[in-house]
């Protein structure tokens, strides 16, 4: 496995977590039940993502707008400010540490402005080089001279000052996270062609992506085509066809006749879709610096999840990688350990987010059961949950500034 680049991700009243600092492994699993976060949680990286590639308000509008991705505190109370913020580690051979974070602040009824951002990054050579948006009308200042952006208050500055050598390890790292969360009827239906280089989250254009894979890394598609035979048996191939200006996906299956049947995507089950669709978001040409997949259990046969393991230990060797799940059966594998996990609860209308508590830690520790009987047991239980307070947490820093 990689070492993860991402370390930590602070949020402050963003869906509904009101305050987390989350520390990462590679991989890192977070547990919960239905309903606990787990996507709210997984939607942070989207968030960050989408933000270093389109307008803040376009990214907050595709979530129904600031008063619906911040966190009110109770059912009739106005949202507050809400933020972000990342500890990023070796992003690139260049960059030792980065820190990078925004606080957003509500305006009005549908408004909002940027409060406060900042980036740090301490580069193998030299002192760090920064910048900072603070005070009532968030002004500019840097050590960098030759930064000056003309800036809305309701607009980010790191994609905008991004291209500098200084900052864009910050920015190509954020804007390259990507969730994965398959829809089958996505696959099924025809597709609009493309260059097939990244994997929408939804699996929509998989057909494009794995024409790109199959042209251009014969290996990596080689790879695709056995471990799709080894999680659904008797699937020997898939092609990606063309028609009129669609494309859609054939499958090839071997029942033990002199020739072999080919169904249409349309004809093949969920489970293999999803399989599918996640083997192109692994194997996308276009790798992702971090990739969350969201339950990879789901409509998966127990008897294929070792090898849904085996895809996401592989991914781990190029990229970072946080899976969503609540199967005893995923988390079975022998190789998982403490450092790994993260458990999702909600409480009194909140979700919060801890590591294994000491008990776990040892029973893991000295093997005395694993992770999945600890789940089926109902015993994989956290350390505290909710002890940070928003006003608490440390969304920026004002040692390297000074």
């Amino acid at each position: 496995m990689s070492e993860p680049i991402l370390r930590t991700l602070i949020l402050k009243r963003f869906r509904s977590l009101p305050a987390e600092v989350v520390e990462f492994d590679n991989p890192t699993f977070l547990v919960g039940q239905n309903g606990s976060g787990k996507s709210n949680f997984a939607d942070a990286f989207a968030f960050l993502a989408e933000a270093m590639a389109s307008p803040l308000q376009a990214v907050l509008t595709r979530r129904g707008g600031f008063s619906t991705v911040g966190n009110r505190g109770s059912a009739r109370g106005r949202p507050s400010n809400m933020g972000l913020s990342v500890l990023l580690q070796q992003p690139d051979t260049d960059t030792v540490e980065a820190r990078y974070g925004f606080e957003l602040s509500p305006v009005g009824d549908y408004g909002f402005k940027v409060l406060r951002e900042q980036c740090i990054v301490r580069r193998t050579d030299g002192p760090p080089s920064w910048f900072d948006r603070s005070g009532p009308d968030a002004n500019w200042s840097s050590n960098v001279g030759s930064l000056d952006p003309v800036l809305e208050s309701n607009a980010l500055a790191l994609p905008l000052v991004g291209g500098d050598t200084r900052f864009q390890s910050v920015l190509r790292f954020l804007s390259r996270m990507q969730i994965c969360h398959i829809e089958p009827t996505a696959l099924r239906d025809m597709q609009d062609p493309d260059e097939g280089m990244r994997l929408h989250p939804d699996g929509r254009n998989a057909a494009s992506v794995l024409r790109e894979i199959e042209d251009a890394a014969p290996e990596n598609w080689q790879t695709i085509l056995e471990l799709l035979e080894r999680i659904v048996p008797r699937t020997v191939g898939v092609q990606p066809k063309k028609h009129d200006n669609k494309l859609t996906l054939e499958f090839s299956q071997d029942f033990g006749k002199k020739e072999l049947v080919k169904f249409g995507a349309f004809s093949m089950s969920d489970g293999t879709l999803r399989v599918l669709g996640m083997l192109a978001a692994v194997f996308q040409r276009s790798s992702p610096s971090l990739l969350v997949i969201e339950e990879p259990e789901a409509t998966i046969h127990p008897g294929a999840l070792g090898s849904i393991l085996d895809v996401l230990r592989h991914a781990g060797r190029t990229m970072q990688v946080v899976v969503t799940t609540h199967s005893p059966d995923i988390l079975d594998a022998k190789w998982i350990e403490d450092r790994h996990l993260r458990i999702v609860q909600w409480e009194k209308g909140k979700t919060g987010i801890g590591s294994v508590s000491p008990s776990v830690r040892r029973a893991l520790g000295e093997h005395l059961m694993g992770a999945g009987e600890l789940l089926r047991a109902n015993a994989l239980t956290p350390a505290e949950l909710f002890v940070h307070e928003p006003r608490q947490l440390e969304l920026f820093t004002e040692s390297a500034l000074l």
